[in-house]
């Protein structure tokens, strides 16, 4: 394996500047980190309590108290301040920054002398490490080193970075695959993949074997987690975990070995993001490999057509191929986000466009619904059907959320949302040797610098509302040769492409339109995609969906609100012999396209009361209105539906 993996353009390099997007990610720095500052010191009436700050301040000794929360409790301030990090790698921002610096000075002074650093270990008393299963010391060391590489990259301090790596040398002396090692690894996979980023920036080499280690003793047998003594005398921290066998945690089976996604789905796509790291660094073709099974898996069986995952509840988990229930699924955000992770990483190794296509569909859809237009609302669940009445009285429903909430007592989604809107140019561009690769369309302008010299790119889109795409390139001297790859989504069924005007030939490969030329400075690149509506099948197998049909546009998923079509939205029947008609909302968020769609639906007032009859319900030609998934629930609580009756 010979690969040169892309890398990500500096956020501080990339304005954005889209009417789509701006929506949410100007409302990271206005508004959701000033408001989750205050939520993680429990300042806001009528949110569920965090004592995020309140543990850490009783573990370094400022007051008295005992921990409250969960035992990763500490990870909400670490994905905070990650996000504080990006925002800050964009925009300055000194008195957002100050409150940072205060934060990281708490968690300096909480870190015990030997490097270790957990609120609930240290505040309790409980031995460490010895509870690798459920105790999440190993997660919440990741978020924390994820949080302490983006606050160094985004402002040069390294206060916060120093704290990570005495963590991680510390980390390093404990575990390992050496003799007189722990050879446990985290029931909770995240450390893998922030090892991997700490040692891109510090350059030391044990931070990637510690992290090489975690992986590759995972799942061999005898499974480490059965020598512990949660299992082995069933002595939980959360008692439901009693229930799961080694899968839930990904260790069934050594890693070479698995091929299918299983177990809780965001322990999952963190693993696999860890693996595709670890296949890079080490140049290991088979793991690579490994991860594109899998990843297929993902894809192609287990995957809701909004980017989501994790079709059960209980576990938060994968299931088995095509058990996609609509409204009892649990699709966490936080599922979501790491699918993204993943697939961007596999992207960025292997050049091709379906990842890429994946990311953008978890993106513009189940990332979108997680979070209110407010910025101080959020899903935790991403429900595709949803009957108030029903979903708040059936308790095999009660994960189902109908409107969003402030704040969750686990509240690792709100925060995992904040950081990815503040990073969404980490997934817009990647950069080669001397290659620009645009994935998504997003109204922005970038500085990248090549081999060839550095380059300016201004991206102007409506999109996915308009599928033309005007990129104009600035080179740093006229007659300066790069390639610019354009993805080629895979619903769009054609591509033109011209340049300044005139019609080019380009290479098609792997979902990516090369155009590689003397580029001069003004040269206008423009590409019309087809964005147009089309009705979507899910596979038969999926039998939840037999008889049903969804709407989309370009990577947009639509629904049926009750706002706009009334109750009983299972009862409509959709004619897709009729082309969806356009039509703007500017009510909407600011504006938003929505579609007329044609078809019939029962008619209620001629039902009558009786449970069973013999004649069935009369049905009535109507028009329906649907709008963008990740709108949902942004005016009223009500019904909601994706996959709809085909007539």
């Amino acid at each position: 394996m010979k690969q040169n993996k892309l890398n990500n353009v500096a956020l501080g390099n990339i304005k954005i500047n889209d009417d789509f997007w701006n929506k949410y990610t100007d409302l990271v720095d206005d508004v959701i980190l000033p408001f989750q500052w205050e939520l993680i010191n429990d300042n806001v009436e009528g949110a569920e309590k965090s004592y995020c700050i309140q543990n850490f301040r009783i573990a370094c000794g400022d007051i008295e108290g005992k921990h409250q929360g969960m035992v990763f409790q500490d990870t909400d301030v670490a994905k905070w301040l990650e996000a504080v990090g990006f925002s800050l790698a964009k925009k300055p921002n000194s008195k957002l920054e100050a409150i940072a610096d205060e934060a990281i000075d708490l968690i300096a002074r909480a870190q015990c002398e030997d490097g270790y650093l957990n609120t609930y270990y240290t505040i309790t008393g409980e031995p460490r490490w010895s509870n690798l299963f459920e105790g999440h010391e190993l997660y919440t060391a990741g978020h924390m080193i994820e949080a302490a590489v983006a606050y160094y990259q985004a402002t040069g301090k390294r206060k916060i970075l120093d704290v990570v790596c005495r963590f991680a040398d510390y980390m390093c002396q404990v575990f390992g695959a050496d003799e007189g090692k722990i050879h446990g690894y985290p029931g909770h996979p995240e450390v893998e993949l922030a090892l991997v980023k700490l040692y891109r920036v510090t350059g030391k080499k044990k931070y990637l074997n510690l992290a090489n280690d975690f992986v590759r003793m995972r799942g061999e047998k005898p499974c480490y987690f059965l020598s512990e003594d949660c299992i082995k005398n069933q002595n939980f921290i959360f008692p439901e975990f009693k229930d799961f066998d080694m899968d839930y945690t990904q260790a069934h089976l050594p890693m070479k070995e698995q091929v299918t996604a299983e177990g809780h789905a965001v322990r999952a796509v963190y693993l696999y993001s860890a693996m595709a790291d670890l296949a890079y660094e080490y140049q290991d073709e088979a793991l690579l490999k490994q991860c594109d099974v899998i990843w297929n898996n993902i894809v192609d069986k287990r995957m809701y057509i909004t980017g989501s995952i994790g079709s059960a509840s209980y576990g938060e988990r994968f299931t088995t191929d095509y058990d996609l229930p609509n409204n009892t699924n649990y699709s966490e955000s936080c599922a979501t986000i790491g699918l993204a992770m993943f697939s961007n990483r596999m992207f960025q190794i292997t050049k091709d466009g379906k990842y890429a296509d994946v990311v953008e569909q978890a993106l513009y859809n189940t990332l979108l619904s997680g979070i209110a237009q407010d910025g101080k609302h959020f899903f935790y669940v991403n429900p595709l059907e949803v009957v108030p009445e029903i979903a708040e009285k059936n308790p095999t429903m009660r994960h189902v959320k109908t409107t969003r909430q402030l704040w969750f007592g686990v509240a690792c989604c709100p925060p995992n949302i904040a950081r990815t809107l503040a990073s969404l140019g980490d997934y817009a561009y990647a950069v080669g040797d001397n290659e620009i690769y645009v994935n998504l369309f997003v109204s922005s302008r970038i500085e990248a610098g090549l081999k060839s010299g550095k380059t300016t790119l201004e991206l102007q889109a409506n999109y996915p509302e308009h599928g033309d795409i005007k990129l104009k390139v600035t080179p740093e001297r006229d007659g300066q040769v790069f390639e610019v790859a354009v993805r080629k989504p895979g619903f769009s069924k054609n591509a033109v492409v011209t340049v300044n005007g005139e019609v080019v030939e380009y290479c098609l490969e792997k979902g990516y339109l090369y155009l590689e030329r003397e580029w001069k400075s003004g040269d206008v690149i423009e590409v019309q995609l087809d964005v147009s509506f089309r009705f979507v099948y899910s596979n038969p197998k999926v039998r939840d969906n037999i008889g049903r049909v969804s709407l989309m546009k370009g990577p947009w998923v639509y629904c049926l609100e009750e706002e706009d079509n009334g109750t009983y939205l299972s009862s409509i029947m959709i004619d897709t012999a009729s082309a969806p008609v356009k039509k703007e909302d500017p009510q909407l968020l600011g504006g938003t396209m929505c579609a007329e769609l044609k078809g019939k639906r029962i008619n209620y007032q001629k039902v009558e009361e009786e449970l069973y009859c013999e004649h069935g319900p009369e049905y009535i030609e109507d028009t329906f209105k649907a709008i963008p998934y990740c709108c949902w629930n942004n005016r009223s609580k009500g019904e909601m539906l994706v996959w709809m009756r085909e007539q």
